[in-house]
């Protein structure tokens, strides 16, 4: 995920740290948020790991909740505390969605569809950016090109599936080239050997790419097209659309429409206490004012935002509870988190039986299978 400079760092980083109560009016108002808690996030530097340091210094500041953040730099490091009882909850992107499906690393007889859920995430902005010497100015313009694509980068590489799928395309209809990491990819733009990725919006990788004879575009994703995004949804549905004003060739006057998805979600367990879900996301909501000016990305962690759906697990009763409180849960959210309820419930029930068909299959072909059958399940839904 994107760094965050230096400076922005080390000044939120002290809020990993115990610090004493507040003022026992406030943690009244408050009082079934732990005294204590844990965090599973992303590694240090990362834009996940500073937001969970300003959230994570407001609760302190305000109600002298305890809070110590736990880094990792893999999604089952982050989720493996959550899981063993060890953190109230983990700070993830879309391997939420690869745990709760059973799928890429949690396809494997030892994991599988995992019951989590989520009290909020906040809109992240992805997209996929070409040079502008290649010519390509619109999605279909791709068929034929040279895409760049992160070797073992699941997460990337299911945004970058899904976009090309909202006009039909897939893999075999561009040249796919391999690059080591994320990073490759995009370097790869400016050295000629590519002509589009995937990439959020601040990659720094990109900043030379703009200045250089090469140029760089993005590519649009129209809000207003229902059939775009309905391809989508049949790949993934865990994306929206989003009018990004910030990024590399992007400024307010030159706003850019672009695939939202959400990053950091804050998750746990499906059967975690609702007052203690509730009472978290009533603390994000309440103490906005005092950490959204902590880094720049801290602004969209205002309600309206991190209240939106879809996300790649359904909303936790407590949040959802809060929510329809404060009039921010619609007639189509509550449909939307039913049915990711009801996917997940699926999934579950069919992967005992599927376990126990497949024992002795290699680890790819295991995976394969289950896929088989994991669409066998959604197309039941």
């Amino acid at each position: 995920m994107t760094k965050m400079n230096r400076r922005q760092t080390m000044a939120l980083m002290g809020a990993a740290a115990f610090t004493p109560m507040a003022p026992a009016i406030l943690r009244a108002q408050t009082a079934a948020l732990p005294d204590t808690m844990i965090w599973s996030t992303y590694d240090v530097g990362s834009t996940g790991y500073v937001e969970a340091t300003a959230i994570a210094d407001a609760m302190i500041k305000s109600y002298g909740t305890r809070v110590r953040l736990l880094p990792s730099g893999s999604g089952v490091g982050r989720l493996m505390p959550m899981l063993k009882g060890q953190a109230n909850n983990a700070w993830l992107a879309n391997e939420l969605y690869f745990a709760t499906r059973g799928v890429f690393d949690f396809a494997t007889p030892d994991w599988g569809p995992q019951d989590l859920r989520t009290i909020c995430g906040r809109p992240a902005s992805f997209g996929i950016v070409v040079t502008e010497e290649s010519g390509i100015k619109t999605i279909d313009d791709l068929r034929g090109k040279r895409f760049a694509y992160a070797a073992a980068n699941p997460s990337v590489s299911i945004k970058v599936d899904t976009m090309i799928a909202s006009k039909g395309l897939t893999r075999d209809d561009v040249e796919v080239i391999e690059f080591p990491s994320y990073g490759d990819t995009l370097r790869a733009l400016n050295q000629g050997l590519a002509d589009a990725a995937g990439s959020a919006l601040t990659s720094s990788a990109l900043n030379e790419l703009e200045a250089s004879p090469r140029g760089l575009r993005w590519l649009d994703f129209d809000p207003n097209d229902a059939d775009l995004w309905a391809n989508m949804n049949k790949i993934a549905p865990l994306f929206s659309p989003f009018r990004e004003t910030i990024g590399v060739g992007v400024t307010g006057k030159d706003p850019v429409n672009i695939v939202s998805y959400k990053y950091p979600m804050i998750t746990v367990k499906a059967d975690a206490n609702p007052d203690e879900t509730y009472a978290f996301l009533k603390a994000v909501h309440e103490n906005y004012d005092s950490f959204k000016d902590a880094a720049p990305i801290m602004e969209r962690w205002h309600i309206d935002l991190i209240s939106s759906t879809p996300l790649d697990a359904p909303l936790h009763e407590g949040a959802v509870r809060y929510l329809q409180e404060i009039g921010k849960w619609s007639d189509a959210q509550q449909s939307w988190n039913e049915g990711a309820i009801a996917e997940i419930a699926a999934l579950r029930e069919a992967w005992p039986d599927f376990v126990e068909a497949n024992q002795g299959l290699s680890e790819d072909e295991f995976a394969t299978a289950w896929n088989e059958a994991r669409a066998k399940v959604m197309a039941g839904l």
